[in-house]
């Protein structure tokens, strides 16, 4: 299946009508944007069985998965949306110094504009609409493009939002690159992007050309480092459940595993075991493991079988696009599946002989979107405070991203920008400082000639 591009006429159409309707003031009230939140939780309730259906025939996701990692984050952002808002939405009395006073001083927010919201492919519904609910909840309009990649999802998703939402404060559009190229090109007042860093720099180029803020949710290599002190069966599990969900195509999967040399060989069998218990004999009969997206991602991550010593798994199909989860060893640290993002099932492995080396091989690479640590915590905060990434866990994976009050995002190479929670509402808004002066009294220390200038100075 694949979707036809949205002309660009209409796209710029939307983008005009879009701007006229913020323009109105119709999206600023906290009535209005409570009732857009209400409304799309309804329609992820209504449309859930649709939404998974495609899921699994786009990505082999399965309805348990499929609620787990994308119905049930957005829906649960909306609720905490609906929570706070009005504490997001008032002003914040900021202290005013002594030479300002009678004056007032606070923080306003106010939704930036125009939004424009760029998803990718592998967690499609939760990666377009949990920044919808930012954009909403800040008051701005929002135009929304999916991924190609998963065109049955892209389609039930078109068919929702125009459901529950007129074109002129929420639509989607459709489409290749050349799409893309014409929406990085107009004049927005925020790009929020989820993507690839190689994609991410062409878009920070496009919006730099209008000045165009941008949030970039990027990957890059996401570390694991297994301690001496760490429960193995533990760590192998949770390892690999991060690890095979959604086969491997998470922005914050565990990338590489860096394990104490002493724990090779226990960490190996514990990790057979874990997806034993997670998959069964034959992941590929598992109802909950997921296909690689296309040919082309299939025949990429199968190339790194061949850049180590298989220890689990390493049997693939290509008619199916499955790949077992699979163990490196013996992986040089130069080696393709050393450098790129892999975003599959192949975890390579290699060994340290102190946590120092772990550290220095992190901190010469880019900086991560996350870093995991399995062993004692204190040794895990040092290591965290050696360290650079967008997120963290201590002795567990991925559950950063399952606190809606922590700020999801990169740093560097793997992004900027956060949102999530609280931050959602301020990535989609403009902090604007207020300072309110009374007429009087209007003193005329500040004014030519500066008569008593020696006071003002005592005062400054």
């Amino acid at each position: 299946m694949s979707l036809e591009n949205t002309p660009a006429a209409r796209i710029s159409a939307l983008a005009a009508a879009q701007k006229t309707y913020f323009r109105s003031g119709a999206t600023l009230s906290e009535a209005f944007r409570r009732t857009m939140l209400r409304r799309l939780d309804a329609a992820l309730a209504n449309w859930e069985k649709r939404l998974c259906d495609a899921l699994w025939t786009d990505l082999h996701k399965s309805p348990e998965e499929a609620f787990l990692t994308e119905i049930s984050i957005v829906r649960g952002e909306i609720r905490s949306h609906l929570r706070h808002l009005g504490r997001w939405m008032r002003p914040a009395p900021r202290p005013t110094p002594l030479k300002l006073l009678p004056a007032k001083s606070r923080i306003v927010s106010q939704p930036l504009g125009q939004a424009l919201i760029v998803a990718p492919w592998n967690y499609p519904v939760q990666l377009l609409l949990n920044p919808l609910v930012g954009a909403i909840s800040a008051g701005c309009t929002a135009l929304l493009k999916p991924s190609p990649y998963t065109p049955n999802v892209a389609e039930a998703l078109e068919g929702m939002i125009a459901e529950i939402f007129d074109e002129e404060y929420v639509a989607v559009v459709q489409g290749d690159r050349e799409v893309n190229t014409q929406l990085f090109d107009m004049r927005w007042d925020l790009i929020f992007f989820t993507g690839s860093p190689a994609l991410g720099r062409i878009v920070m180029t496009a919006a730099a050309r209008n000045l165009t803020p941008v949030v970039l949710e990027l990957g890059g290599k996401s570390p694991s480092i297994v301690d001496r002190g760490a429960d193995i069966e533990v760590a192998a599990r949770r390892i690999a459940w991060g690890k095979t969900l959604n086969a491997g195509q998470t922005c914050i999967a565990p990338d590489y595993l860096l394990i104490h040399r002493s724990l090779q060989d226990e960490f190996s069998r514990a990790f057979a075991r874990a997806l034993h218990r997670l998959h069964g004999d034959d992941a590929q009969q598992s109802p909950h493991y997921g296909r690689l997206v296309n040919d082309r991602a299939f025949g990429r991550v199968t190339s790194y079988l061949a850049q180590g010593k298989i220890l689990v798994g390493g049997r693939t199909d290509p008619s199916d696009r499955y790949i077992e989860p699979t163990l490196l060893a013996e992986v040089d640290p130069g080696a393709p599946v050393m450098q790129e993002e892999i975003f599959g099932p192949v975890l390579p492995m290699l060994p340290f002989d102190d946590i120092g080396e772990a550290v220095a091989l992190i901190n010469d690479r880019e900086k991560p979107l996350a870093l995991y640590y399995f062993g004692p915590e204190k040794t895990g905060r040092e290591v965290l405070l050696h360290t650079s990434s967008g997120g963290a866990c201590i002795n567990d994976t991925i559950m950063q991203i399952a606190n809606d009050r922590l700020p999801f995002g990169g740093v560097g190479n793997s992004g900027m920008g956060r949102y999530h929670g609280h931050d959602s509402f301020d990535a989609f808004s403009l902090r604007r400082g207020v300072v309110e002066s009374p007429a009087r009294p209007d003193l005329p220390l500040r004014y030519p000639p500066y008569k008593g200038f020696r006071w003002v100075k005592k005062i400054l």
